[in-house]
């Protein structure tokens, strides 16, 4: 043991998906999940209960946002799921029968490691993953966090359909996890003045931004114009050393390869090889290269934090606190060996005398500063709203508003006086919210899997529509039908509640 250094660390995980169950399979649709969860949300699990079992707390803060956690919790998926990790096992005995040297080799590396997800996966995630959340939460050893309910981009939604959306997704955290989260991870870390009010009406104390957002300045947390809620800012520093737009930990020439196919059994049997090297060039990943690789990284990281925290501490003039923020699915879907790499370093830093906490801690143990005003902002490409209202997605940005239009106005007749719920009305309300998600001009804009994206925004603008136009038309029995057969096609937020929505003046209703 060293002597402790002055200051906090924080690891931020910010766990999402959009809805893929039963949308498509293959290349883009419910593989993605699949694979997601079987690389890296099994792993990282794991990884928790053994940091809980050996008495850690407060290792990190843990973002799920409420449409992740209602695929994990479907009925469907968790099925789905089970049959592809069988799968997963069945084509590894195939690739290790194979005539090829390399690929048998590959088959059976990856024999043993789906019948160690397939045991895991019997043992804790049959019923879902709630019950693995209220777990880990109840145990100590992390901090959760929530969102609005789809994850969209909330600087651009119509306020009414802001406020809504947070305060449902915060009421779907408590209803499968037993707890409202205190703090949040905004969908990408998106910011428009005037969001802090929206946060202290719904009980949100903490949430997360990029760098750039606190001025670079991200030593302490900040309150935000005049309010108690408190910004928290990625320390970009840190951050970037494991992944940057342009360099990181995963792209070293031991690592696995995320990219690049044997396309005869579906694995990826390649290392990096090289950053330049195209993908018939790749050599055979070969795990005995990478352990040391991982212990050179994790010491490469754990003394930057630990420097990192001496230098802020001195600059300020008082113990400092230095965030790391990441995309969870970085950890084992697109870092193989990412989970262990992680694991060690939550164990490693308090050797090196480094005091690890969560967001929540951080507040409570004041590493707060002055208050400040914040400018429109995201973590996206430049760090503002290009992604999501560039000239590439402009045809999503009007479709989204006349979408919200469109669905607001319906809804307002529909809700005026409303005593009993209104299943129609919940469902227009649940496929605007999924016309709106931030993924969709996401994908349009890096250009990953642009046509899937779009017609994913068209499919859900379509149902708002024609459930609007049979119920404004007064052809109420036929937006019932409508209503029930696209509330049967995505099986997700049943306690949605169309009666919630703030009416025009902006009181609830």
């Amino acid at each position: 043991m060293v002597d402790p250094v002055p200051g906090q660390f924080t690891l931020v995980l910010h766990s999402h998906l959009p809805w893929l169950v039963n949308h498509g399979r293959w290349p883009v649709g419910e593989e993605w999940l699949y694979q997601s969860w079987a690389n890296c949300y099994l792993p990282l699990y794991a990884m928790l209960r053994r940091l809980a079992e050996d008495g850690f707390t407060d290792q990190l803060s843990l973002g799920i946002t409420p449409v992740l956690a209602a695929q994990l919790d479907d009925p469907h998926a968790t099925s789905s799921m089970y049959e592809w990790l069988a799968d997963w096992q069945l084509r590894a005995m195939e690739a290790a029968l194979d005539d090829d040297p390399d690929r048998r080799v590959s088959g059976h590396r990856e024999y043993r490691e789906a019948a160690a997800a397939l045991a895991d996966f019997e043992q804790h995630w049959r019923h879902g993953g709630s019950p693995q959340i209220r777990a880990l939460a109840s145990s100590g050893v992390l901090e959760l966090l929530g969102g609005p309910l789809a994850h969209p981009f909330q600087p651009l939604l119509d306020p009414r359909l802001r406020r809504l959306s947070l305060a449902e997704g915060l009421a779907d955290a408590q209803l499968r996890w037993g707890r409202k989260p205190a703090g949040i991870w905004a969908p990408e870390c998106a910011y428009t003045p005037g969001m802090e009010h929206d946060y202290a009406e719904a009980g949100v104390e903490h949430f997360m931004v990029d760098g750039p957002t606190l001025r670079g300045d991200t030593a302490l947390g900040r309150p935000v114009a005049g309010t108690d809620v408190v910004a928290f800012g990625r320390d970009l520093t840190v951050s970037y050393r494991v992944w940057s737009p342009k360099s990181g930990y995963p792209g070293h020439s031991a690592y696995r390869d995320f990219h690049t196919y044997d396309h005869r059994t579906g694995f990826k049997p390649f290392r990096v090889t090289g950053k330049n090297v195209p993908g018939e060039a790749k050599k055979p990943y070969d795990p005995a290269l990478v352990d040391a690789v991982i212990e050179a990284h994790v010491e490469d990281f754990v003394g930057s934090v630990r420097q990192r925290l001496i230098d802020e501490s001195a600059r300020i003039g008082r113990p400092a606190l230095v965030v790391a923020a990441f995309d969870t699915e970085l950890y084992g879907h697109w870092w193989h060996e990412g989970p262990v790499w992680l694991e060690r370093v939550l164990r490693r830093l308090p050797e090196i005398g480094v005091t690890v906490g969560t967001l929540a801690n951080a507040r409570a143990d004041g590493f707060v500063g002055e208050p400040v005003e914040l400018a429109d902002s995201s973590w996206g490409s430049g760090k503002d709203w290009r992604v999501w209202e560039g000239p590439q997605v402009q045809h999503l940005v009007r479709l989204n508003e006349e979408v919200s239009e469109t669905a607001l106005d319906v809804l307002d007749k529909r809700l005026d006086g409303a005593a009993a719920r209104d299943a129609t009305a919940d469902q227009v309300l649940r496929e605007t919210l999924m016309t709106l998600q931030s993924d969709w001009p996401f994908m349009v804009s890096k250009d990953t899997a642009a046509g899937y994206a779009e017609d994913r925004a068209y499919k859900h603008a379509h149902a708002t529509r024609e459930i609007c136009a049979a119920a404004a038309a007064g052809h109420d029995d036929h937006a019932a039908r409508l209503a029930r057969g696209w509330r049967h096609a995505d099986n997700l937020f049943g306690a949605l509640d169309a009666r919630r929505l703030p009416a025009r003046d902006g009181s609830l209703r």
